[in-house]
């Protein structure tokens, strides 16, 4: 093994039940309730703190299920917020790049630091000193897993947040802590390894991570978990198999979609609605610094309701490349009134864009109607604005004005407190 590898030192960063986390930092009232975050159109939980789970209710389950329970145990319920989490995520990696040159955001709420060169002998202290600097200036809980390689940091991650001795920093750099934690980490919860995987190496006899480690038939288990399985492998017998991406890669394709949170008959609420999805399509093609040259929509009906059934997808490409919000609705308007089929309860809609170049080297069309300047202009003022002042500040006024029936169910939903001058809490004099 290389021994510069054979000495790297990864700490994984992951903030606590971070969904909850963001709406409780607000109110402090619901420091010892349970708080359950719910999905699109508040259907599911995709977040949960550790006294919501304890009343056994499942990350993904249905809200509707345990609502009763829910009720009864006094459990705070709040649909998405993502502007607010969103902006609390930001605020912990500014954070966290105080402490690294080089640093991974790997999700969300994650993100991987690479601690190579510091002493191993004072890294866990550092890791509290992360921590701790991050609940000072954020107000979010994290936990902190060091390890050489990614597997490995996920590993001790998952037990710092678990098991409270160890205060939310736990290390396996050291061989017989490592070789524990490896033991008691089960098969399926090794990151990477899915359900199908995970019972195909219990038949193999592999039931947890040490096994996995040890076994010897490398092969065998690149041939049946493909080279990613055999790269886990290595990971946790301490080589680098996934390298850091510092820098995140701008993505080939752009979708938006959105199930509407009541039936959608007439085309000029359609037509909303995909407005609405293409200008936030189109603000991620800005915030990556790229331009598209195709565009696409899909709608369909409710596949889950005994109605008549309805599904059309349509694409086509541009006379050149744009991030001009303006241009793609009107390409997706342009192909919604191909597709469109009166006499049907549309219950969902998407926008694509491909083709995706690069802003600043992108090929410009000969006869096609490239951005201007002016153009670039308004949708960088555009998007200054949403930023400092809040998503949908300013729009286009094909969005609509009105929170009409395609806009998702969000009765739940805590205010803007950090995105939002308007609905920051008041005080009364």
């Amino acid at each position: 093994m290389n021994p510069a590898a054979q000495n790297k030192i990864i700490a994984l960063v992951d903030c606590n039940s971070f969904y909850c986390s963001c709406e409780r930092l607000f109110r402090p009232d619901l420091k010892l309730r349970p708080i359950g975050v719910l999905s699109n159109n508040d259907g599911c939980f995709v977040s949960r703190t550790n006294e919501l789970k304890k009343l056994g209710v499942p990350m993904g389950a249905p809200y509707f299920q345990f609502k009763k329970i829910c009720d009864q145990n006094k459990v705070a319920v709040f649909s998405a917020n993502f502007s607010l989490y969103t902006n609390m995520s930001d605020r912990v990696m500014n954070t966290l790049f105080q402490f690294t040159p080089s640093m991974e955001v790997y999700s969300v709420d994650e993100a991987f630091l690479d601690l190579t060169g510091l002493d191993e002998k004072t890294i866990v202290a550092y890791a509290h000193q992360i921590k701790e600097t991050v609940e000072r200036h954020t107000g979010i809980p994290v936990g902190i897993g060091i390890g050489r390689t990614k597997v490995l940091a996920k590993i001790a991650n998952r037990i710092a947040k678990k098991d409270e001795r160890y205060q939310g920093v736990f290390s396996v750099l050291d061989h017989q802590a490592r070789e524990k934690a490896l033991h008691d980490t089960e098969i399926g919860d090794v990151w990477g390894i899915g359900r199908q995987s995970a019972l195909k190496m219990k038949i193999l006899g592999i039931r947890n991570a040490l096994q996995l480690k040890d076994y010897k038939n490398d092969l065998l288990i690149q041939k049946q978990f493909t080279k990613v399985g055999r790269m886990i492998q290595d990971e946790l017998r301490g080589i680098t198999c996934f390298p850091f991406n510092e820098a995140s890669e701008a993505k080939k394709q752009i979708l938006c979609s959105r199930t509407f949170g009541s039936p959608v008959y007439s085309k000029l609420l359609l037509r909303e609605s995909i407005a609405s999805y293409a200008s936030l399509a189109a603000e991620k093609l800005r915030k990556q610094n790229s331009v598209c040259l195709e565009v696409g929509i899909y709608i369909r009906t409710n596949p889950h309701k005994e109605i008549p059934q309805y599904a059309k997808e349509i694409s086509s490409l541009l006379s050149a490349p744009t991030a001009d919000t303006r241009k793609i609705i009107r390409e997706c308007w342009r192909l919604l009134d191909e597709i469109f089929v009166n006499g049907f309860e549309y219950k969902k809609a998407l926008v694509s864009l491909g083709r995706i170049q690069d802003a600043e080297e992108h090929q410009i069309a000969l006869f096609g109607q490239n951005d201007s300047v002016e153009d670039l202009l308004l949708m960088k003022t555009m998007d200054k604005i949403n930023l400092k002042e809040g998503h949908e500040m300013i729009k286009v006024a094909a969005c609509g004005t009105k929170k009409e029936a395609w806009y998702m169910k969000q009765v739940l939903k805590s205010p803007r407190f950090v995105s939002g001058w308007s609905e920051l809490p008041k005080i009364q004099s």
